[in-house]
């Protein structure tokens, strides 16, 4: 399996291939959310500045890109470890310790980014969140 730098477009793309590889066996989204995200302090082998992303489940389906969606229900701005952290290596308790530190601004509906954090991670999205942690290349000093 190749891997990429988290959120490079390759990263997305294969990230994605995965996810859609895995469609049958991941179920929907509990909550419907748009979000855009504003990553900043990303390494210069990912992006020269801040990665724009988004990530939208209002269709039932999650889906996942660089750039940003019209009309977001909120804005999420945070660093790069920080997202790494909390898309890849699965570590809910390092999004709260960003947010109680002021790493972590939200603009918008937070009760939206609450609810996505609640209940517990089904077995099949956990499968999928460790073959999209396995195919991240690791960045020194990220």
């Amino acid at each position: 399996m190749d891997k990429h730098k988290f959120l490079t477009p390759e990263w997305v793309a294969a990230a994605t291939a995965l996810r859609d590889e895995m469609d049958d066996e991941v179920p929907p989204p509990a909550h419907s959310v748009r979000m855009n995200q504003i990553v900043n302090e990303v390494p210069v082998e990912v992006a020269e500045g801040d990665v724009l992303a988004y990530m939208d489940t209002s269709e039932g389906e999650m889906k996942m890109g660089l750039g940003q969606l019209d009309d977001p229900d909120l804005t999420v701005t945070l660093d790069y470890a920080t997202a790494k952290a909390i898309l890849v290596d699965g570590n809910p308790q390092a999004g709260m310790q960003a947010f109680m530190a002021g790493k972590i601004k939200v603009q918008g509906d937070m009760t939206k980014l609450m609810a996505m954090q609640a209940g517990p991670i089904d077995p099949s999205a956990q499968k999928l969140a460790e073959a999209i942690s396995a195919m991240t290349e690791e960045i020194e000093d990220a």
